[in-house]
């Protein structure tokens, strides 16, 4: 007899391994594209997947701050942390052709672009999750709607999978994002020995299990998700960054000394607004070719950038210090004016990819100074 599919997450089943193949066919009906975790030129990406052979399988990754590295060991498919790569590059592509407009005898005529795929994500964890709905606030609810991710949102399939390690610069736990998955997603899978256990958080993701070979979870493993937080949270011990009051003290900190001690550092390349799954500055330009025919395409910008607050006159953030503090303050503190939210979900990118080794959580603190 098959197994009542329930949206209830506390009614699990267990998936084996061998039919994560079956899975992945079921994300991909209907058209979809599969997106998830591969390991790719020495880190794990996240790009389209033909079947589970793609996923990163014994890979681990190792962070600190300014380093990262692959490692072979003995783990699953899902035994690494996050990779360069955030979900916002498949939603919020890093180039998006705005319209093409091409030189015709009457005159021109204005093509928009082509309607995206429809998306499947796979193996997002809890952070990425956040993200998404970080995004979702900017892009969708707080104001006119970007169509262009609207389009790629519109009957997004989420499988996202439960953390059991946390990597050296992860702080989502104290970002209250992670690391449990908790909500915005179609299935959760945690990752144990022969297989997944199942949490099932909408009726799109019950559909997906329908032809499955699932069945009903066994002993001890009908905890594994709850285990597997823990001992994430247990690997985050002694990194957090305590947001009570946070927003206060760095908007009370913006003539503070520690911008310039900052800004000795940076670099300036843009790497943490780059990896970072919520930010979303972007420029627009405009290309015409010899024939008269033209397009105008939106490409992410960082506001690292000199010329991203340039105005009549010359840049408003003219030395580093001022737009590492813009980066710094808008991401913790001024987000919460304009969203509602945190623009950070504790995830560790910026950390991990900094050149200079720069940790956000460290140089929050040291700008803010101590919380009460």
């Amino acid at each position: 007899m098959p197994l009542r599919m329930s949206t209830d997450p506390s009614e699990r089943c267990f998936l084996p391994a061998d039919a994560l193949g079956a899975l992945i066919v079921a994300m991909g009906a209907d058209g979809r594209q599969v997106i998830g975790p591969t390991p790719r030129d020495g880190a794990i990406m996240l790009d389209a997947l033909e079947g589970p052979q793609d996923l990163p399988w014994g890979w681990t990754d190792d962070h600190a701050p300014g380093r990262y590295r692959l490692s072979r060991g003995a783990g699953g498919a899902f035994s690494h942390t996050v990779g360069p790569d955030s979900f916002k590059k498949h939603l919020w592509p890093a180039r998006q052709r705005l319209f093409q407009s091409r030189r015709t005898p009457e005159g021109f005529a204005v093509e928009p672009p082509p309607k995206p795929r429809r998306l499947a994500f796979l193996g997002a964890r809890a952070c990425d999750l956040a993200a998404i709905r970080v995004q979702d606030r900017v892009l969708l609810d707080s104001g006119p709607q970007d169509p262009h991710y609207a389009s790629r949102r519109e009957g997004l399939l989420l499988v996202a999978v439960q953390c059991g390690q946390a990597g050296a610069t992860c702080f989502c736990a104290s970002m209250d994002t992670g690391p449990r998955v908790t909500q915005g997603y179609d299935l959760a899978l945690t990752e144990v020995e022969g297989g997944f256990v199942v949490e099932i958080g909408t009726p799109a993701g019950a559909a997906l299990l329908r032809d499955l070979p699932v069945r009903e979870v066994d002993g001890d493993a009908a905890s594994a998700p709850e285990a597997a937080a823990a001992r994430a949270t247990a690997d985050m011990a002694g990194r957090a960054l305590p947001t009570e009051g946070l927003r206060e003290r760095l908007l009370d900190a913006l003539e503070g000394p520690h911008w310039d001690k900052v800004a000795s550092r940076c670099l300036g390349c843009a790497n943490c607004t780059l990896v970072c799954p919520t930010c979303f500055c972007t420029t627009v330009h405009d290309v015409t070719d010899l024939a008269g025919d033209a397009e105008r395409v939106r490409t992410w910008d960082s506001c690292f950038n000199l010329e991203f607050s340039y105005v009549h006159g010359g840049p408003v953030r003219a030395t580093l210090a001022a737009r590492y503090r813009q980066w710094l303050t808008h991401k913790l503190a001024t987000w919460w004016d304009q969203f509602g939210a945190s623009g950070c979900v504790g995830c560790g990118r910026c950390t991990t990819w900094c050149p200079a080794g720069i940790d956000i959580v460290e140089e929050a603190l040291a700008a803010a100074g101590p919380g009460e």
